[in-house]
């Protein structure tokens, strides 16, 4: 048998893994935690019957935890799909917790409306077209800005070489060495 009220009073005067606090208020780190605040009524840990939304990869469930299933830890949570259409899920939330809290049926709402805010946001990102950010890999852009100076200072030498000669070549300093046709 599950007691809520000692697991609250440990949990609210020691220690408690997913509470953080700030100087103003208790928070809870805790994935089915319904509003994110450390309080008696939002705690998933100190209440035995506890209902919470959550998405998954764009799908929104209904998490039930029932004081029966308190003896299996791995099969505490009941998991139910929430309809993608807005008020069917609505009416899905209100069958499925038609004998709970008030507190409970009205932040699983709240929650499921915020989710199917935050997931139509990300649909309609999805679909404009977004800039590709491409990384500048540093190493690699100064590897190439030195090889193209080496080319360049190369290309520069071969050129001057290559004047070198042809003047060489006009002046007559080779001779008859090679035999060039004047007309070219």
């Amino acid at each position: 048998m599950q007691h809520d009220d000692v697991i609250w009073s440990i949990i609210n005067t020691s220690f408690c893994q997913y509470k953080s606090q700030t100087k103003t208020q208790k928070f809870c780190r805790n994935e089915y935690n319904l509003t994110g605040l450390c309080t008696r009524n939002a705690c998933p840990l100190a209440n035995s019957q506890y209902a919470t939304v959550r998405e998954e990869e764009g799908i929104v469930y209904l998490y039930m935890k029932t004081v029966e299933r308190a003896a299996f830890p791995a099969k505490m949570w009941e998991k139910v799909k929430l309809s993608r259409n807005f008020e069917k899920a609505m009416q899905q939330i209100n069958e499925n917790l038609l004998y709970w809290p008030g507190f409970i049926k009205q932040k699983c709402k709240q929650r499921l409306v915020k989710i199917t805010q935050y997931l139509i946001r990300m649909r309609k990102l999805r679909l404009k077209r977004q800039k590709k950010l491409v990384p500048l890999q540093k190493k690699v852009e100064r590897r190439e800005r030195k090889r193209e100076e080496k080319a360049l200072i190369a290309a520069r030498i071969d050129n001057h070489i290559e004047k070198e000669l042809l003047e060489r070549l006009k002046k007559g300093t080779y001779g008859d060495i090679y035999n060039f046709s004047q007309k070219a």
